[in-house]
């Protein structure tokens, strides 16, 4: 019997619906804009926030009382306890994908070898699940962020014989991965930065982490990985300055080591926030690059000043985010993850299930506003309108690179040129996108 064996399978009861245990937006085959929620949602549950951390914060000790005992060294007997009702959430909840670091699921290790061997000894194990459940995995990673070798970072080490121990996670997880079917693997530098600039050669770790960077691209390739690398962008926390700032950051790093073309973004709500940052330009920064690839949905506390990874729940703010989603062509291989955890308080087996029925409805209604901004058409017209010049003859011109500096400075001369300003008509378009919110 499993921790949830009391909850029923959750399914879509409508709009009308008063059961805390149903969907009331998340029809998972509704078409919307040609397809279904579910496939333009791609949503997943991460294994470490739902079923590694245990409650505790750095004020208070665990508060979760589970029977795979979450935040103790796992031996193999926990981690199968631990997997058998994590699958068993995943499917109750009819979640199509689910996320996980390396060590989330495998038993504890005291040397390389062990962790080889208990890695391997959980994805034989998941792989079964997977077949079982035919629940997918979206993305896989490896954790190099909590252990003490990883004080000083991963990739960014100062002691290559500790870079060495990073690229062991990660080959070994991108195996996995590729075995298990994930659609992406991921990349979060959460200690590639610094904590003092004291101590620290910028130029030095931005070239290890450029060279560890192309090191995974080369193993994807080597093992027939097709799919995408993700690099989840922080500017801050838990080291006071990371590398992964933002997209435009991450952009500027893949374009000097030449990876622009082989590794996307992974964007986090709460993460683009830290950076002073909205989640939709977030989206839209990826989409103007070109390296959109996935997302880890929660939400921050406007009051709180850190990554509170909250489960998502402000629809009109989902909205604008999902209308950026769908105009730059929705997912690939991406997907929405749950990268969010219950409050300390939440205590039930059924805060999990309420937090992620809310959380998709939220998605569910963010994609059906954006669906309806879309048809309606007003907003993409006025923007095309706004930039109109820019398709005619002078302004193709430029583009093309067909006039000098000198050039264009001549054509406003010979025009006369007396260039008038023009409403941008903020209030009007924030009235309309209230319309569908």
């Amino acid at each position: 019997m499993t921790y949830f064996a009391d909850i029923p399978a959750i399914r879509y009861e409508g709009p009308q619906s008063d059961n805390p245990l149903a969907f009331r937006h998340y029809d998972a085959e509704r078409v919307v804009l040609g397809k279904s929620m579910r496939d333009h949602l791609r949503w997943a549950v991460c294994y470490w926030h739902s079923f590694a951390w245990a409650g505790h914060d750095i004020f208070g000790a665990p508060t979760f009382e589970r029977p795979w005992h979450p935040g103790t060294p796992a031996t193999p007997e926990l981690a199968q306890v631990k997997l058998d009702n994590a699958f068993d959430f995943f499917a109750k909840l009819g979640a199509p994908f689910y996320c996980f670091h390396d060590v989330d699921a495998m038993a504890d290790h005291a040397s390389i070898a062990a962790y080889s061997r208990e890695l391997e000894a959980i994805a034989d194990k998941m792989e079964n699940k997977v077949a079982e459940t035919g629940v997918q995995l979206l993305w896989g990673t490896a954790n190099l962020f909590s252990h003490p070798r990883y004080a000083a970072g991963a990739a960014t080490n100062p002691d290559p014989q500790i870079f060495a121990w990073a690229a062991h996670q990660v080959c070994s997880m991108l195996d996995v991965t590729h075995r298990l079917g994930g659609a992406n693997y991921v990349l979060w530098g959460g200690r590639e930065g610094y904590d003092t600039i004291l101590n620290t050669n910028q130029a030095q770790e931005l070239d290890q982490l450029g060279r560890f960077m192309a090191m995974v691209v080369e193993h994807k390739h080597k093992i027939g990985f097709d799919g995408a690398i993700l690099i989840e962008p922080k500017p801050h926390e838990p080291t006071k300055h990371q590398y992964d700032r933002d997209t435009a950051t991450v952009y500027g790093f893949l374009k000097r080591y030449g990876l622009e073309d082989e590794i996307q973004v992974n964007i986090e709500a709460n993460h683009a926030t830290l950076a002073g940052n909205t989640f939709e330009h977030e989206i839209a920064t990826a989409n103007a690059l070109g390296i959109f690839g996935s997302i880890d949905i929660n939400r921050g506390d406007p009051q709180n000043g850190w990554d509170t990874d909250q489960f998502p729940s402000n629809v009109p703010e989902m909205t604008l985010a999902m209308y950026h989603v769908l105009k730059g062509g929705g997912f690939s291989t991406g997907g929405f993850n749950f990268d969010a955890k219950l409050r300390r308080q939440s205590v039930d087996a059924e805060d999990l299930f309420h937090a992620h029925i809310g959380g998709v409805d939220v998605l569910a209604k963010a994609l059906l506003n954006a669906a309806a901004i879309i048809k309606d058409g007003t907003l993409d017209r006025f923007v095309e309108d706004r930039y109109a010049g820019w398709s005619g003859s002078f302004g193709e011109s430029i583009l093309a690179g067909e006039l000098t500096l000198a050039k264009a400075a001549d054509h406003a001369v010979k025009s006369n040129s007396d260039p008038q300003p023009v409403s941008g008509r903020q209030e009007y378009l924030e009235n309309l996108i209230n319309r569908f919110v």
